[in-house]
């Protein structure tokens, strides 16, 4: 049997790159697809279902079943309509994989207002619109569901994508969320459901830009990876970021403290002793300024 054969899985951002990969990359194993998508350029202008339906297409042409939902995901009814669509259609919303996105790149002292709020609603407020509505519809399912949320590794920092790095950080935050909140239903007697994030490393309309190089793999490369998490082999798996670039997939670690100072008796700090005594908490040097330099140097001989 296929690995998520008679389930239904939503995708947002399917129209192309890595969201189309996966939508058709799950309807091959046999799910019921989702596709939703507004068809946005990545400045996010120019709206069309055209790309939805071409998926949508190529998906019963092949012998599966799809349907699309062309709507702005930045909208909370975006998010009820998209698993609404799936309930109604196929009976259920057993996954949903969050991959669409766009960009507005500057500099964070010269962006603007107008580009912050657009890249974070349409990221992180997508996210969640779509993780509410599914996960309140899983919850009252015996069979659950799954949750994956696309992040990535800007997530850690980004020179002329603040916007988009903070959208990012907030997905796997909110991922986190969803999985403790799963594991609180399941506490309580409730169905299994697993929320986890991927941050990919690939080939598409987003990356095509970048102006340094970086280790890339295809968009079909991360497929792989959201079916296994939303299969039954993958389901005890909840709260993880993994990477997954070609044939690489890693995991991330969890945050936590490291280092911890106490101040004398247990009384207040002062900064003078706060200096006295720092170098027993001292820095955790950011991953990122090993690359920058090297990335620097790229971006000026292009």
């Amino acid at each position: 049997m296929a690995m998520l054969e008679n389930r239904t899985i939503a995708v947002t951002g399917a129209g192309s790159g890595i969201g189309k990969a996966i939508a058709l990359a799950c309807a091959a194993e046999g799910a019921n697809i989702v596709v939703a998508d507004y068809g946005v350029d990545l400045a996010g202008d120019g709206a069309s279902s055209e790309v939805a339906d071409q998926t949508v297409a190529q998906i019963v042409d092949g012998g599966g079943a799809a349907l699309a939902v062309a709507g702005d995901v930045s909208r909370f009814e975006t998010g009820e309509a998209i698993v609404a669509a799936a309930k109604d259609s196929f009976g259920s919303i057993d996954g949903v994989v969050c991959v669409a996105g766009i960009l507005r790149e500057r500099m964070l002292f010269k962006m603007s207002e107008e580009e912050w709020d657009s890249v974070v609603a349409v990221h992180l407020k997508g996210h969640f619109n779509v993780y509410r509505h599914a996960f309140e519809a899983m919850r009252k399912q015996e069979t659950g569901g799954s949750i994956v949320g696309i992040t990535s590794g800007a997530f850690v920092a980004s020179t002329a994508q603040a916007n988009y790095s903070a959208a990012k950080g907030g997905i796997v935050s909110l991922t986190r969320s969803a999985g403790m909140t799963a594991l609180s239903v399941k506490m309580r007697g409730g169905p299994a459901i697993n929320a986890n994030c991927i941050a990919p490393v690939a080939k598409t309309r987003m990356s095509e830009n970048v102006p340094f190089e970086i280790e890339m793999g295809e968009p079909e490369d991360i497929a792989p990876m959201a079916i296994f998490l939303m299969s039954d082999a993958g389901r005890e798996v909840n709260g993880q970021t993994y990477t997954v670039v070609g044939p690489r997939i890693s995991v991330w670690n969890q945050p936590q403290e490291v280092r911890t100072m106490m101040a004398p008796n247990g009384a207040q700090w002062t900064p003078d002793e706060i200096i006295a005594n720092f170098d027993q908490v001292g820095v955790e040097v950011p991953s990122f300024y090993d690359d920058l330099e090297r990335r620097m140097k790229e971006m000026q001989q292009g």
